[in-house]
C-alpha cells in the first residue's frame, strides 16, 4: 500500500471520495458537504502559502510586508488570466462524467493539461517582461517596489509549475475526487512552511544567503512545483480520479476552441477580480504605507474566511455540471439553493467573530500599532457583509457548472467594476464623501450586498437550465464512432 493510499484510508471516515458519494442521486446536502469539505482544507492549505509569506515577511520588515501586499494582486492576475483553462476542463470533465462518458472525460482532461502548460508559459514570459512596469503604476515607494518586483520575477518564471497543480485540482474535482488533491497539498504546504524562513532569512552555515521577499517566492515555487509533479503522476497512472493519456495530449485545435468558449469568460471573471484588487491598490496607495499594509493583512484574512464559500462554490460547480450532464436540471438548481443558504449562515457567523476579534486577528500578522488599528477598522466595516459573499459564490458556481461562464463573469465584473471601485473612490476622496481609508473599506460592504442581490435575481431567470457544454462533441482521436477506445490497452500503462 502506497503512502497516499494509507492516508486516504485513514481519512476515509471524514473525507468521502467519489466512490462513497453519489452526486447525481439521493440527498443534496450530504454529498455537497463531503465534496466541499476537502476543498475547504485544500484551499486552507493553499492559503497557508500566502499566510506563511505574510507572517515571516512581517517579522522581516514592514517594507517587506508592504512589498508582498503589492505583489500578491499581480500573482492573482497572472493566475486568473489562465484560470479559464482549468475551469473549462473541470466543467467538461464533470458533464461527461454525468453522461457516463468516461472516455470523453479523459480526453478533456488530457487536452486541458496541454493547453494549461502552453498558456501558463506564455503568461509567465509576459510577467517577466512587464511586471516592473505594471507595479510602477501602483505608486509604491521605491524600497517597496524593488521587493515586489523581485518577488514577481521569480513567481513569473515558475508560473507553469504553480499552475500545474491548480489544473490537477480542477480536473480531479470535475471527476468528483476532492480528497486526493487535499492530501497532495498537505505534504507540499508542510515543505513550504519549513523552507520559507530558510530562504527569507538565509542559512549562512550552508551558504544560503538572506533573500528576503525574493526568498519567499523561491519557497513558493519549489513547493508548488513538487505538488504539480505528484499530481501529474497520479493522473497518468489513472488509479484514482480522472486519467490523462499521452496520445490524448496532442493539441486538438477544435477542442481548444470549445475550451476557449467556456474558459475565456472564466478568465475574464478571474482577471476582473485581480484587476479590481490592483486598481484598489491604486486608491489605497494614495495613503501611507501603514494603510497599504493594513489592506494587505485584511485581504489575507478575507482569503481565509471565505474559504468555505469558495469551496462550496466549486462543489456546486461539480455537482451542477454532473447533474446537467445527467439531465437533472432540477437537482442542479436545488444544489445551488442549498449551498447559498448554508454559505450565508456560516459566513455570517464568521463575520460576527471577526467583528468582535478584529484587533487580535490583525495582530497575528504584524506588531505595528497603527497597522493593527487600521486593519481592525477594515475588518469591522466589512464583516457584516460576509454572508452575502456566500450567496454570490454559490450561484456563480452553478453558472460555471452549466458552462455559462459568461454569466458568472458579468456578475463579478458588475459587482467590482461598476460598484466597488467607483464607491471606494467617491467615498474616500475629498471631492466625494472624504472618508479617507474608511470610505475604501465601506465600498467592500456595499458591493458584497448588491452583488448577492444581482446573482440571486439572475439565477432565478433560469436560462442556465438549457446549457450543455458537451453538446456536439465528437469522439477523441483514435476512438470508434461510439466514443469507446478502439485500443485494447485500457489498463494502466
Amino acid at each position: 500500500m502506497s503512502r497516499l493510499d494509507w492516508l486516504r484510508e485513514k481519512f476515509a471516515t471524514v473525507f468521502r471520495g467519489k466512490e462513497q458519494v453519489d452526486l447525481t442521486d439521493g440527498g443534496i446536502a450530504r454529498p455537497l458537504f463531503f465534496l466541499s469539505l476537502p476543498i475547504v482544507v485544500t484551499n486552507l492549505l493553499q492559503t497557508a502559502y500566502n499566510l506563511a509569506d505574510t507572517f515571516w515577511l512581517g517579522q522581516f520588515s514592514t517594507e517587506a510586508l508592504a512589498s508582498i501586499t503589492f505583489a500578491f494582486p499581480m500573482v492573482f492576475l497572472l493566475i486568473s488570466l489562465g484560470f479559464g483553462v482549468s475551469v473549462a476542463g473541470s466543467v467538461l470533465v464533470a458533464q461527461n462524467v454525468g453522461k457516463d462518458d468516461e472516455r470523453q472525460a479523459e480526453f478533456a482532461a488530457s487536452q486541458t493539461v496541454t493547453f494549461a502548460f502552453v498558456v501558463s508559459t506564455v503568461l509567465g514570459a509576459i510577467g517577466l517582461l512587464f511586471v516592473g512596469d505594471v507595479l510602477t503604476v501602483f505608486g509604491a515607494e521605491p524600497v517597496v517596489l524593488e521587493g515586489a518586483t523581485d518577488y514577481m520575477r521569480v513567481i513569473s518564471a515558475g508560473l507553469p509549475l504553480m499552475f500545474g497543480f491548480f489544473v490537477f485540482t480542477a480536473l480531479m474535482r470535475g471527476y468528483g475526487d476532492t480528497v486526493t488533491p487535499m492530501l497532495v497539498q498537505f505534504g507540499t504546504v508542510v515543505l513550504n512552511i519549513v523552507i520559507d524562513p530558510l530562504f527569507i532569512f538565509g542559512v549562512p552555515a550552508i551558504g544560503l544567503p538572506q533573500l528576503g521577499v525574493e526568498g519567499a517566492a523561491y519557497a513558493t515555487v519549489i513547493s508548488r512545483g513538487l505538488a504539480m509533479v505528484v499530481g501529474l503522476a497520479i493522473m497518468f497512472r489513472g488509479r484514482r480520479g480522472v486519467r490523462i493519456r499521452t496520445r490524448d495530449m496532442v493539441p486538438d485545435l477544435g477542442y481548444f476552441r470549445r475550451m476557449l468558449r467556456i474558459g475565456v469568460p472564466a478568465s475574464v471573471e478571474g482577471t476582473g477580480r485581480a484587476v479590481s484588487v490592483n486598481l484598489m491598490l491604486v486608491i489605497v496607495g494614495l495613503y501611507s504605507t501603514t494603510v497599504v499594509a493594513a489592506f494587505g493583512v485584511g485581504v489575507r484574512v478575507f482569503s481565509t474566511i471565505f474559504l468555505p464559500a469558495i469551496a462550496v462554490a466549486r462543489g456546486v460547480e461539480t455537482m451542477a455540471g454532473q447533474n446537467i450532464g445527467a439531465g437533472k436540471q432540477d437537482r442542479a438548481q436545488a444544489t445551488a439553493d442549498v449551498a447559498a443558504k448554508g454559505s450565508f449562515v456560516v459566513l455570517a457567523a464568521a463575520g460576527v467573530v471577526v467583528f468582535l476579534a478584529a484587533e487580535p486577528i490583525v495582530a497575528l500578522f504584524t506588531d505595528g500599532p497603527q497597522v493593527i488599528a487600521e486593519g481592525a477598522n477594515f475588518l469591522r466595516i466589512v464583516a457584516p457583509s460576509f454572508g452575502f459573499i456566500g450567496i454570490v459564490r454559490s450561484y456563480s458556481g452553478a453558472f460555471r457548472g452549466a458552462g455559462q461562464t459568461m454569466v458568472a463573469a458579468a456578475i463579478s465584473l458588475s459587482t467590482l467594476a461598476a460598484i466597488r471601485l467607483p464607491t471606494a473612490w467617491f467615498a474616500s476622496q475629498p471631492v466625494g464623501l472624504g472618508l479617507g481609508p474608511t470610505g475604501i473599506w465601506a465600498a467592500f460592504l456595499v458591493s458584497n450586498v448588491l452583488g448577492a442581490g444581482l446573482a440571486f435575481g439572475w439565477f432565478r431567470r433560469g436560462r442556465w437550465r438549457d446549457a450543455d457544454a458537451t453538446r456536439g462533441m465528437g469522439s477523441p482521436t483514435g476512438d470508434g464512432p461510439d466514443g469507446n477506445d478502439t485500443d485494447a490497452t485500457m489498463t494502466d500503462d
